[in-house]
């Protein structure tokens, strides 16, 4: 299997495991170091991340989905970009969004573990921006 197939079932295999609350496959997926940066800039470590499911519960997702995926390789790195869509709820509140995304997987003898995700909200061009 290539790299870019590998990356590919790895964000495969982490958008179901969110969207099941599991958080033992997550552990299983994730570096030492992960680091999420949310989409309104908050930042959670590896802890973190996992306890949302782990501990509080305060995070249900009804549905994920993880597309429009394009894979860069470089060696033991490689870098993911695409769209995370997801319906669900925080804290009662609802958290359906869509967003652009960046996933960073890192190779650890055979296998890959996702180092980073960074996401950001999909908004249209500014007012000032030119238009086609």
């Amino acid at each position: 299997m290539s790299t870019i197939e590998q990356i590919r079932e790895l964000g495969r295999r982490w958008a179901e495991a969110e969207q099941r609350g599991d958080a033992d496959t997550l552990d299983a997926l994730a570096a030492e170091d992960f680091t999420l940066v949310g989409p309104v800039g908050f930042v959670l470590n590896r802890q973190q991340w996992l306890d949302r499911y782990r501990t509080s519960r305060d995070l249900r997702l009804e549905s994920l989905d993880w597309d429009e995926v394009e894979v860069r390789d470089y060696g033991s790195t490689a870098v993911a970009v695409g769209v995370h869509s997801q319906r669900g709820e925080f804290q009662g509140n609802r958290v359906d969004g869509k967003f652009r995304a960046t996933h960073i997987a890192v190779r650890r003898g055979d296998e890959w573990l996702l180092a980073g995700m960074h996401l950001s909200p999909i908004g249209g061009p500014p007012p000032f921006a030119p238009r086609q």
